[in-house]
């Protein structure tokens, strides 16, 4: 009877001694697992790749649409009534200023003259026989006034009539090509009837229009190269920048003037036109580098020293299909060329060299 409640108690014990120990295990654990969910898990940085900005002296070129346009244009017309008796030119001919392209009917021209010479003669005759007379003194001093008013309407009549015989010839205006004759032979005129139109090629002119925000940068005297559709290159230099801009496109017209002694350049062609500006310093970097900052400033992001990104405004030097030329970033800086969008101000990232990544030409010497 008495072993029954010893083992009984022994039991008991044993039991509460077990349970006990499960009520203390689970009370340690939870406060772990606590301890571990509040212990900062260590995060790694966003990677970024970044290149170092180069500054140096850019030489830089305005790609603009243009076209040639020939120096001067000119037409002949008839300066007096009458018919052509002679046509001397056809589109294409090459001519010199003062060549005769045609010949109006004389209209009596030569002989009115004619006429006038003879009448100069007479009074040229007249006053050196007069004037003997004066000096012999047969006739009175007074006289010899009237006379020589006499020879001088004379020779007045004579040069009327010349300039009027000359009338009855069409000169060429210009030296040039002649581009259209829209008369022909035997057409009767009207005054100022259009004989022919003499374009002159040589100079030849790139014609281009450029924008407000350009025109500082254009310099009369400055050089341009010239590329024509029909593959013909050239090289010029400005001659004129308009003072006005034009009224429909706020765009100024630029000439650029191009040796054209072999008349191989042809009017109205169109053409590439780069005008080099002078250097500015810059850095350049992939189109994909520029992005916006929260002020909304076109900007690059760099990376400092201390691994925080930030960004710096920018503003285009020169904007080629894949890459451009900015100003703002320092010589040294770590640009980032690509994550830039996926990381703000103030956050610190980790870099990677983007050169193996880069075109040859975007890392190398300009």
């Amino acid at each position: 009877m008495i072993y029954s409640r010893i083992l009984a108690a022994v039991i008991i014990v044993a039991a509460t001694l077990w349970i006990g120990s499960g009520v203390l295990g689970r009370t340690e654990t939870p406060t772990e697992g606590a301890e571990a969910a509040v212990a900062p898990a260590v995060q790694p940085l966003f990677q970024v790749a970044v290149v170092t900005a180069k500054v140096e002296e850019h030489s830089r070129v305005l790609a603009l649409s243009g076209r040639t346009e020939a120096d001067n244009r000119a037409r002949a017309v008839a300066r007096t009534l009458g018919s052509i008796v002679e046509l001397k030119v056809h589109r294409g001919d090459i001519v010199k200023e003062g060549d005769i392209l045609a010949t109006l009917s004389d209209e009596a021209r030569e002989a009115q003259v004619a006429e006038a010479e003879a009448m100069v003669q007479m009074r040229t005759t007249d006053l050196e026989a007069k004037i003997k007379l004066i000096e012999r003194g047969v006739m009175a001093a007074n006289d010899k006034n009237q006379i020589e008013a006499d020879l001088r309407a004379a020779e007045s009549a004579l040069a009327q009539a010349k300039a009027e015989h000359e009338r009855g010839l069409i000169r060429a205006p210009i030296s040039g090509v002649v581009s259209d004759v829209p008369v022909s032979a035997g057409q009767s005129l009207d005054l100022n009837a259009v004989v022919a139109e003499v374009i002159a090629l040589d100079p030849m002119l790139a014609v281009a229009e450029v924008a407000e925000r350009q025109l500082r940068d254009i310099k009369v005297g400055d050089a341009a190269d010239v590329r024509l559709v029909t593959g013909q290159t050239a090289n010029g230099t400005i001659r004129y920048v308009a003072p006005t801009a034009s009224g429909g496109t706020r765009t100024y017209r630029v000439e650029v003037e191009i040796d054209n002694a072999d008349l191989a350049i042809a009017d109205g062609v169109t053409a590439d036109i780069g005008f080099k500006l002078a250097p500015a310093a810059s850095t350049r970097l992939p189109r994909s580098a520029l992005t916006f900052s929260s002020a909304g400033e076109l900007s690059v992001r760099v990376v400092g020293a201390d691994g925080i990104v930030a960004s710096i405004p920018v503003a285009i030097v020169e904007d080629a299909r894949d890459e451009v030329w900015v100003s703002g970033p320092t010589d040294g800086s770590q640009i980032i060329v690509q994550g830039q969008d996926f990381v703000k101000d103030g956050q610190k990232v980790g870099t990677v060299d983007a050169a193996g990544t880069l075109r040859p030409a975007l890392i190398s010497k300009s």
